[in-house]
């Protein structure tokens, strides 16, 4: 198993998350970035390093000292990566191939598979640690989808034998993301990477409903509750603006509260009109517009007391009122970017 701490795990703590996922099991963790990798090796963490993204030539020399294992896909990039290797004095050094078979993202050609495994070989520095792909709709309940990653599938698996006929061991084979890895087992191959689903969310388009109909429940339980506090309250005259643009005014009087938490925190602008934040059980709307540090809240008649935990997305344990998931569903996105978006500037408490 490959876990993703990629995009400090999806915003839950790099270096901490990827402990835990090393002491559950997990064999390789995934990254996006030669930073990442680093921040894992200056915490300790000495499990293998796949990253996912290409890095610039000027990264490279970070990425061997690191032990990072990159994709490779081209004979240039092959090229670059082995003069890195050599300059740091080692050899043998693991690479993946990545296979395009239909994200139109990053890989060879299924049927250049072959010729790129022989040249990484004919460097003498690197070695062919293993082939993946990565499905581009997997996620997807849409008609044909299922078709599409099924073909995408063929197209991998003829990569793999056209490299194994040229006489190359194409190592560890894998191709299977958060979806895949649930309903797919005939395509798990030698290794899995779970996303999304090792932070509690299900894959884009396949909410939790869509596991009950196909009878195969899968409880997933959101890990991340985003909490500040109730830091001032104000009282708001009835025709009194609240936050920049006086998008919102109050049609009565009422009360507000300020909550420290803002745009730079990863708290979206977009997301004013829907959030609703809970304190002491109750649901509060956010009103006007979500500032660069701080959002204010419509407390109405309510007694709440200055200091008092607010929580604004989380799992319903945490007295949320809503998951990230369903933030994502009323604002037109998905899981993924309401949890990565929270900034390193919040603190990270692990229970």
């Amino acid at each position: 198993m490959c876990v993703a701490v990629k995009a400090n795990a999806y915003g839950h703590g790099a270096v901490e998350c990827a402990g835990i996922a090393l002491a559950c099991g997990a064999d390789f963790l995934a990254i996006a970035a030669v930073s990442e990798g680093i921040e894992l090796r200056e915490a300790g963490i000495h499990a293998p390093l796949l990253l996912l993204s290409l890095c610039q030539p000027e990264e490279m020399d970070s990425l061997v000292a690191n032990d990072i294992t990159p994709f490779v896909f081209d004979k240039d990039y092959v090229d670059l990566l082995s003069q890195a290797v050599q300059k740091a004095g080692k050899k043998d050094y693991a690479v993946h191939l990545a296979v395009d078979t239909g994200m139109g993202r990053i890989g060879c050609y299924p049927e250049e598979a072959a010729d790129i495994a022989r040249h990484i070989l004919s460097t003498g520095k690197l070695l062919l640690g293993g082939m993946s792909t990565h499905f581009a709709v997997s996620d997807s309940p849409a008609e044909g989808d299922e078709a599409y990653t099924a073909r995408q599938f063929a197209r991998f698996t003829q990569a793999i034998e056209n490299v194994k006929a040229a006489g190359i061991n194409p190592g560890i084979c894998h191709c299977c993301n958060s979806a895949a890895t649930l309903e797919k087992p005939e395509y798990h191959l030698d290794m899995v990477r779970p996303g999304i689903i090792v932070y509690g969310y299900y894959p884009d388009g396949k909410p939790r409903q869509y596991y009950e109909r196909k009878k195969m429940p899968i409880d997933l339980r959101p890990v991340m509750a985003l909490v500040t506090q109730v830091v001032a309250i104000r009282p708001i005259k009835k025709g009194m603006s609240v936050s920049y643009g006086h998008t919102w005014t109050a049609e009565e009087d009422t009360m507000t509260g300020v909550l420290p938490i803002g745009y730079a925190d990863g708290l979206f602008r977009r997301l004013a009109p829907h959030l609703q934040v809970a304190v002491k059980g109750k649901a509060y709307p956010v009103r006007g517009r979500i500032c660069m540090d701080q959002c204010m809240i419509d407390l109405g008649k309510n007694p709440v007391e200055r200091w008092s935990e607010a929580v604004l997305f989380g799992p319903k344990e945490s007295g949320a009122v809503l998951t990230a998931q369903e933030l994502a569903d009323a604002t037109g996105t998905i899981s993924y970017e309401i949890t990565s978006a929270i900034t390193k500037r919040v603190p990270r408490v692990y229970q």
